[in-house]
């Protein structure tokens, strides 16, 4: 058996409930039938390869490397298959296994000393889309300097209150999922939560205050909502919740 075959999908999406693809793949594994399980396996891959290349792009903001923690988790998971509770959600235990990867690569990337060279831009799933070519430049350049400073502003917060951001806010889990994917109580997420979005808030209005190029757009009466959105393109790469 191939990691290829592990990591293959069908190519379409599958309206298949993945708790009971679960099951089916882990009798495959008990019976021995690796073979079978890893091509069942790739309709599982199918189903959440979209989030996951967005919540690996979120943490790591590289393509290459969102790719390649995508696929080390996939692995990982089949692997780990057989330790999947009945009880759980597949998509929720997946992001765990998916964001302990991301960090594991963020702390390896902290221990290298190396250069960073721009890749040549070309279309890739796991890219930033070229900016909407209906807005005028001035609006166009507005929206890249405030996505641009969102990244920055995500980054530096504490990587609890981070995870909790991209998983409950762009990536559309509950505060009890998340809580489930970090091992701490729904309560604990929520706190974090709260004061990640109002330190977001903040520096967003001290921002506004220090550019006047963004202060006919952005005050604080609107922080909250403006925020959000664009924190969804941001950290979501400009693609839809799946």
């Amino acid at each position: 058996m191939t990691h290829s075959k592990i990591l293959s999908g069908t190519g379409s999406k599958l309206n298949v409930d993945p708790e009971a693809l679960t099951s089916k793949i882990k009798l495959l594994i008990a019976k021995g039938q690796r073979e079978a399980a890893a091509n069942k396996f790739g309709e599982l891959v199918t189903l959440n390869q979209a989030r996951a290349a967005r919540i690996a792009y979120s943490y790591l903001r590289e393509p290459t490397e969102a790719e390649e923690a995508v696929q080390d988790a996939f692995l990982k998971a089949f692997l780990k298959l057989p330790s999947f509770r009945e009880d759980s959600h597949f998509e929720a235990w997946f992001a765990t296994i998916l964001v302990n990867t991301c960090f594991d690569r963020l702390k390896a990337r902290k221990r290298r000393d190396r250069l960073v060279i721009p890749m040549e831009s070309r279309n890739h799933p796991f890219q930033e889309p070229i900016a909407n070519q209906s807005k005028s430049p001035e609006e166009a350049l507005l929206s890249t300097e405030r996505s641009q400073w969102l990244q920055t502003a995500m980054e530096k917060l504490p990587h609890r209150q981070r995870t909790a951001v991209v998983l409950s806010q762009l990536q559309g889990f509950s505060t009890g999922e998340v809580g489930d994917i970090m091992g701490l109580k729904e309560s604990t997420v929520r706190v974090h939560l709260f004061r990640a979005l109002r330190k977001l808030r903040v520096l967003l209005v001290r921002t506004t205050l220090l550019n006047p190029r963004n202060a006919s757009s952005v005050s604080p009466e609107n922080v909250k909502s403006q925020s959000s959105s664009e924190l969804a393109f941001t950290a979501g790469a400009g693609n839809t919740q799946t």
